[in-house]
């Protein structure tokens, strides 16, 4: 029997919605679900009659490399979330794509070069600082990591992005960027989509919550190029051209205005708004993911923080963090990595196939929608033993040697792969190793509810008390 010949198993869901309900309700159980009883590639539909859509889940290793590194041309960021995602946010590296994508990958990749990145683990550890500063006054100690994560990850890339222009850009952010992204959640996956222009409750929520981030970022972008005129601050034509100067600002926006192409190409202010706000919400949604549950995990299991403790205590001893310190936390590192692993925080990944292809020896039509599930790739049990343990030494170098590239992809792969993971990993490692030296954490909140938003989404509270210690 040819593979055109198998018909790609799945579940029969319910008879007038199909999977629809599971999908919604508990997704990630329905993935892992479906891998256990139908293998690697299942074929899922929902929807209402008239309305059902058919796409393919992929959980293998095999299928995530095929589908984001060796045919990642034949699939394509081509669905209706990010349709809705471009439209909202903006045609950044996050949403673009073809000759769009290639142009801004080639003026912005020269801006997160290790050697670059390395340079903002200052302003890690200021923010860092601040937060110990700020925990050591909560009265009972008690703090949700969720959102305290994602102020102080929102805080962090805003001072990156913007420099002196935080505060505002960060009130604005934290306000709007929510309410955006449930409205494009909401109007990437419904079965009908009304016209934006129609002034339904929904669509004017969204609407103000785009203009006010619209509004914010094209200020700063305006004043930093009065700014430049002034001072004549980004008449040079490479990427790092002015960068040193005391006006030239060294922030992440100040480079991306002075970045210049072989032939003098430059981003215009739209473009430059465009990558901001994509550098804004995956800048700061992932990494706040990545340690709040990090914190939440290293609450639950005292041996691992133990040993995650001595390490950060004995690197950064009555100190700031440095970029050389990444390297001299391996443990706290790990964490990190086993943390992503169970909490990826893009959990699932859709792409549309432009021509038939086989994968797992099952076809994948022409036109189909396909989506990746980390969630699941992260616990395949092919791959990772006792997938649902804590256990940070899985990301041993010994044990890492031997796994597939795409057991573990957090930052996606392939040509696409996240322009931003050294960052991110900075971030994370950084700012970890500074909480872990002067807190000891409990956990309160051992059940967690999640939900599935632009990113990995904590339906409730995520607590954890603070103990800090009196020696840091």
């Amino acid at each position: 029997m040819t593979a055109a010949a198998i018909r790609i198993p799945g579940p029969p869901g319910l008879p007038l919605i199909g999977s629809l309900f599971d999908l919604t309700r508990r997704p990630f159980r329905t993935y892992l679900a479906a891998r256990r009883d139908y293998g690697d590639v299942v074929r899922f539909t929902a929807g209402p009659p008239g309305l059902r859509t058919e796409f393919f889940a992929v959980f293998s290793p095999e299928g995530a490399q095929q589908v984001l590194g060796g045919e990642a041309a034949n699939f394509r960021k081509e669905n209706n979330f990010y349709e809705e995602l471009r439209t909202s946010v903006g045609n950044g590296l996050l949403t673009s794509q073809d000759g769009d994508y290639q142009r801004q990958r080639r003026l912005v990749q020269p801006l997160f070069t290790r050697r670059r990145v390395d340079g903002y683990a200052a302003a890690i550890g200021l923010e860092a600082r601040a937060l110990a500063e700020r925990w050591r006054a909560v009265p009972d100690g008690v703090v949700d990591v969720a959102d305290e994560m994602s102020r102080f990850a929102l805080r962090t890339v805003a001072r990156i992005l913007f420099g002196a222009d935080v505060e505002e850009a960060v009130a604005v952010v934290h306000r709007s960027f929510p309410v955006l992204g449930d409205y494009v959640m909401e109007r990437g996956f419904a079965p009908v989509r009304v016209p934006r222009g129609w002034p339904t409750p929904s669509n004017r929520r969204g609407a103000r919550a785009q203009r006010d981030l619209y509004r914010v970022c094209d200020r700063i972008i305006a004043e930093r190029a009065a700014r430049a005129a002034r001072t004549g601050v980004g008449a040079g034509s490479g990427p790092e051209a002015g960068s040193t100067g005391e006006d030239a600002s060294d922030d992440l926006l100040g480079l991306l205005a002075r970045a210049r192409g072989e032939d003098g190409e430059r981003l215009d202010p739209a473009e430059l708004r465009d990558q901001v706000l994509i550098f804004l919400l995956a800048g700061h949604e992932t990494t706040a993911t990545s340690l709040a549950f990090a914190l939440h995990l290293l609450a639950e299991h005292p041996e691992q923080r133990r040993s995650a403790r001595e390490e950060a205590e004995k690197v950064l001893s009555g100190r700031e963090p440095t970029a050389a310190d990444l390297e001299a936390m391996p443990c706290v590192t790990r964490v990190v990595k086993e943390a992503m692993r169970l909490y990826p925080a893009a959990p699932l990944i859709g792409r549309r196939a432009v021509a038939e292809t086989v994968i797992g020896g099952l076809v994948i039509p022409a036109g189909a929608q396909v989506v990746l599930a980390p969630w699941v790739t992260h616990r395949h049990p092919g791959h990772w033993e006792e997938p649902e343990r804590f256990d940070p030494d899985r990301f041993l170098p010994e044990r890492e040697r031997g796994r597939h590239r795409y057991a573990w992809y957090p930052f996606g792969g392939g040509p696409r792969a996240c322009i931003g993971q050294h960052f991110s990993m900075l971030e994370s490692v950084l700012s970890l190793g500074v909480l872990l030296r002067d807190f000891d954490f409990e956990a309160i909140d051992r059940e967690v509810a999640l939900g599935q938003g632009i990113t990995l989404q904590v339906d409730g509270p995520l607590r954890i008390r603070l103990v800090p210690r009196s020696d840091s």
